[in-house]
């Protein structure tokens, strides 16, 4: 089965726990604290892909690790995916479920692409000309990548809006190429 699938319906398994247990900000909270850990730690995801620690020795390490900073359903949840043998797809499992969270709040994601540092006065005005224009809470994050050169890529969920200097040099060149001289 296609693992995109499979993440798909542990996250919307456990979204919908959330919401009858009326758990979803707890939740939202503990997968963030589970998300940080896989971010954070190479350590930790060689653990979850590795073959040769056994099942059980992965969930008794997984309540070392988040019993005392996760809900109970939370590891149990955690524990669910390993018993099945699932361990290896937990940060996606993650990124889909608070990805519904946000959905769900009506938060909209976006990302800003830049060739250089921001003030975090820009950002935050950024920020509230989108929610404005969006009519919807965001939540922007930034990326810094110099070989845009200049102005900036902004991804706002599944669309993109590219301004930059570089994308705009090549369409230069492009134009310039196929004029006959």
């Amino acid at each position: 089965m296609n693992e995109s699938i499979i993440t798909v319906r542990y996250a919307k398994a456990f979204f919908s726990l959330a919401k009858e247990k009326e758990l979803l900000d707890t939740f939202k909270t503990d997968i963030e604290t589970v998300m940080d850990v896989c971010n954070q730690s190479v350590d930790f995801i060689l653990f979850l892909e590795s073959p040769i620690v056994k099942t059980s020795k992965k969930i008794k390490l997984f309540s070392e690790i988040f019993s005392n900073s996760v809900h109970e359903l939370t590891l149990k949840f955690i524990n669910l995916i390993a018993e099945n043998k699932r361990e290896l797809l937990i940060p996606r499992v993650c990124r889909n479920f608070l990805d519904l969270s946000r959905k769900d709040m009506g938060i909209k994601t976006a990302v800003m692409t830049i060739a250089s540092e921001l003030s975090e006065e820009t950002v935050e005005k950024v920020k509230q000309i989108l929610e404005k224009e969006l009519d919807s809470t965001v939540e922007l994050t930034g990326k810094i990548n110099p070989e845009i050169i200049g102005g900036m890529i902004l991804r706002i969920e599944d669309k993109q809006f590219d301004a930059s200097l570089a994308t705009q040099l090549k369409k230069v060149k492009a134009a310039l190429l196929e004029t006959e001289i």
